[in-house]
């Protein structure tokens, strides 16, 4: 377990604590450039490997390691981080540093650096463990969202909190609270760490009676379930956008919505029914009300406002959406 006070009896200049940083996305890419800018020795990174994408299925390197390369970092990118992790100690790592990594580290590996092992989670622990808390958040209709700092065990996101972050979610998006969280994670992160590095926070146990979990969002969770009442639809939409978006099925094609809002408490229309189409939306039947659509994406098309949807799509209105 890390102990502070025995950090705070070395007496370390917080800068020169050799750094090892694991994260993959753009969230984690730019906590590494803060960190870097702010003066924090990172002294190698480790990131998934690439991945191939598009079309063309061309391999696309994590944000991670884009800006591990630019900085002049080595990146280590192995593909099973729990079978292949001894590359690291020729750099005699002092503390690892995560954020979205993407793999469990192994209790090998957290137990190199001589200060241990801290982890941004992104939710208030012990509420939402595990690979998927910010769209968790959203979904479960949370107030707050926010990191708390943590030290890394070989259990799911069980180690001792020092410290956290909150901001309120309100009506964001997944995108937009990504954003939100991005920009207070930048200036809390470099002031957080300082401050450990210093021996100034205490680590509190998780009160194990409060925890609640997090699973990763599968391919099948992104068909919106139209069995759901119109509030936690909502949510489910606001969860998914823009990114990977949840979808109906209109005429058995992909329909991805982005963009909605409760619109009345009428109950007229079977669910699903394409009860009322307007300028720039359609009013979409749900079982305790119903919805304006706001934003929409076709199969092999582009996302887009209702109202250049329905510039092609001229027969919407009592359309059955499953």
């Amino acid at each position: 377990m890390i102990s502070t006070s025995l950090i705070k009896n070395l007496h370390l200049n917080p800068k020169e604590v050799r750094i090892a940083f694991l994260g993959s996305p753009t969230m984690s890419a730019r906590l590494l450039e803060t960190l870097v800018n702010e003066g924090f020795n990172v002294v190698l990174t480790i990131a998934q490997p690439a991945r191939p994408k598009g079309r063309g299925q061309k391999m696309i390197l994590s944000d991670v390691e884009e800006v591990s390369r630019r900085l002049n970092i080595p990146c280590f990118t192995p593909n099973k981080i729990r079978e292949n992790y001894e590359f690291i100690k020729p750099f005699n790592i002092d503390l690892i540093v995560c954020l979205a990594y993407g793999q469990i580290i192994p209790q090998g590996l957290l137990d190199i650096p001589r200060l241990g092992a801290l982890n941004f989670h992104g939710s208030i622990l012990p509420s939402l463990r595990g690979a998927d808390p910010i769209r968790r958040s959203i979904i479960e209709g949370y107030k707050v969202s926010g990191f708390s700092l943590m030290e890394m065990v070989d259990k799911m996101d069980a180690g001792q909190v020092f410290a956290t972050d909150e901001i309120e979610i309100l009506d964001a998006n997944y995108d937009e609270l990504c954003d939100k969280l991005t920009a207070s994670l930048l200036k809390f992160a470099p002031v957080i760490l300082t401050k450990f590095l210093k021996g100034e926070l205490e680590g509190v146990p998780q009160d194990e009676s409060k925890v609640t979990f997090a699973p990763k969002i599968k391919k099948e969770d992104e068909k919106l379930n139209l069995d759901l009442d119109v509030e936690s639809f909502l949510r489910w939409v606001r969860a998914l956008s823009y990114h990977p978006g949840g979808y109906l099925l209109i005429n058995g094609e992909s329909l991805k919505i982005f963009d909605a809002k409760f619109h009345s408490f009428d109950v007229s229309k079977p669910v699903g029914t394409v009860k009322e189409v307007l300028k720039d939306r359609f009013i979409l039947q749900l079982k305790d009300g119903d919805i304006e659509v706001l934003e929409v994406q076709k199969a092999n098309a582009k996302r887009m406002k209702v109202r250049d949807f329905l510039n092609g799509y001229h027969h919407l209105l009592n359309e059955v959406l499953s």
